[in-house]
């Protein structure tokens, strides 16, 4: 399995999955059908399946065009989703596992940017790869998104679980925020050098118009404020050690910054 990043809109991420070999791909929130129907043309690759994360209109606007374009195809989301993405034909639940190109995802049950928001990690096939989660709007490149329908509660808990799997995630985020969210990550994790080397690497991509996504879930442990609820100088900054509050103080700070 392939995986080619397609840039969209203003900032968004549409990613398309492919197996050149069996001439099939499947596509992970397509905000725009058309950047990738001239992709799957290019390559030469018939649509088999959509995997909805969410179902904001940047992540499923382009659903009704390719269903169009490939009617066989399979629309995947979450169950609480049910009504909201359009063509949706399965509704997956937290641990159900969906099937591409001879690999299997396992589905997370992630609500806090919405109520109903899921997402698909695809294990590493070998001990020195590297596995792939689709987390739409959940864990960006060093920050989280905004809660419009959960509560922080939910927020930790399901950030809580992504953040249990291998150092050695890609982290396939649906928007190029990184340089915005790691000016505010420098201004409540002061001190952390590690995240310092990354804010100047990512002022030097960006300024070469470089994307920095995917990146790996074992550098958003180590400089992500919205994964480090526990450390002390992000208890510090909230003036708390409860989990939850640590994180609602530096989300409602992110929000204002």
């Amino acid at each position: 399995m392939q995986i080619k990043r397609i840039p969209v809109l203003s900032d968004n991420y549409i990613f398309l999955l492919y197996d050149q070999e069996q001439k099939i791909a499947a596509v992970v929130d397509p905000a725009e059908a058309q950047p990738v129907l001239d992709l799957l043309k290019e390559l030469d690759l018939e649509l088999v399946a959509i995997f909805n994360t969410h179902h904001h209109s940047d992540h499923v606007g382009g659903n009704q065009k390719l269903i169009q374009a490939f009617p066989n195809l399979c629309v995947y989301g979450g169950k609480e989703d049910k009504g909201r993405i359009p063509g949706q034909q399965v509704f997956l639940v937290e641990g159900d596992q969906v099937s591409f190109a001879g690999r299997s995802a396992e589905v997370f049950f992630i609500p806090g940017h919405t109520k109903a928001h899921i997402a698909y990690y695809f294990p590493p096939t070998e001990t020195t790869g590297t596995g792939e989660l689709f987390c739409g709007d959940t864990i960006f490149a060093g920050g989280c998104g905004r809660l419009f329908e959960g509560t922080p509660t939910q927020m930790v808990d399901s950030i809580g679980k992504l953040r249990q799997l291998p150092d050695n995630t890609r982290i396939w985020c649906a928007h190029e925020y990184t340089l915005g969210n790691l000016k505010f990550a420098v201004t409540v994790d002061p001190d952390n050098e590690i995240l310092q080397q990354r804010f100047h690497q990512v002022q030097k991509a960006r300024s070469q118009d470089e994307a920095t996504v995917p990146s790996l879930l074992g550098l958003e442990r180590q400089t992500n404020p919205f994964l480090r609820w526990d450390q002390p100088a992000l208890q510090q900054t909230a003036n708390s050690t409860d989990s939850v509050r640590v994180f609602a103080k530096i989300r409602g700070m992110k929000d204002q910054f």
